[in-house]
């Protein structure tokens, strides 16, 4: 399967505990060191979301943004 530029995709299996690895290749390519922190988000329509510490904040801010202005969050 090809994706657009920049775009990839991983497939993970959940484990008994219900923890999975993040590939090799994203923590790589996303510099995750052993002890860093990442937010999950979850949408019962849309799935989930992992976001590195460095993009929390700017995601979190996006989104109460639009909260506060009464657009939908897709």
């Amino acid at each position: 399967m090809e994706f657009p530029d920049g775009k990839y995709a991983w497939m993970v299996k959940i484990g008994e505990k219900g923890q999975f690895v993040i590939p090799k290749e994203a923590r790589e390519m996303f510099d995750l060191q052993p002890g860093n922190e990442i937010l999950v988000l979850g949408d019962v329509k849309r799935g989930l979301a992992i976001l590195p510490r460095e993009k929390q904040s700017e995601y979190v801010t996006r989104i109460f943004s639009e909260i506060d202005d009464g657009k939908q969050v897709d």
